[in-house]
């Protein structure tokens, strides 16, 4: 019962951050012609069980994101939306649980978007992304003063590439662990 409360909470919580204009304008991209490796741990594939695997929050170098944390979940996104999709639940609920066990843990919500739009709306709906993702994880128990958001917009594609299954990757939030006990 306390499952399926949660999960609806997600699910309204998400529908009301998604209502956001759309915006159908096309930009070149600032990274055209530029290799972008993937972010280690990150998935890539669609949305699957193993995109939908929570890391332990402890540090674990196979799931390295670089000297500042752990990559731990990789949220998607569809295309111009920051709604969070229901199969996304039992990440956010897993990750807001080990948060409210752990009081010193700390994470770093990263928004990422896909090439398409202008660079300001870009950012614009990455922070949306990131702080859909960071009222989902207070609604499951974490607190505020454990969450930071960044938007990076389109500037740090997990994958290169011009097509919507590049795009499908590179619509993200990262929660990215800064601090575990």
């Amino acid at each position: 019962m306390k499952r399926i409360l949660s999960l609806a909470l997600i699910v309204a919580l998400s529908s009301l951050l998604a209502a956001c204009p759309k915006k159908p304008t096309t930009v070149p991209n600032a990274n055209a012609g530029q290799v972008v490796a993937p972010v280690s741990g990150a998935s890539t594939g669609s949305a699957s069980a193993d995109a939908n695997q929570v890391r332990p929050l402890a540090n674990d170098s196979a799931s390295s994101a670089g000297s500042e944390g752990v990559l731990a979940s990789t949220i998607r996104f569809e295309y111009d939306s920051s709604e969070i999709k229901a199969e996304y639940a039992p990440v956010i609920s897993a990750q807001g649980k080990r948060l409210a066990a752990d009081r010193r843990a700390t994470v770093r919500l990263e928004g990422h978007t896909d090439e398409r739009g202008s660079a300001e709306y870009n950012v614009a709906l990455g922070e949306r992304r990131a702080q859909a993702v960071k009222k989902a994880l207070l609604l499951q128990g974490a607190s505020e003063s454990q969450l930071s958001t960044v938007s990076y917009g389109e500037e740090r594609p997990v994958t290169d590439g011009h097509d919507e299954a590049a795009w499908a990757q590179n619509r993200r939030v990262e929660i990215i662990v800064l601090a575990a006990h």
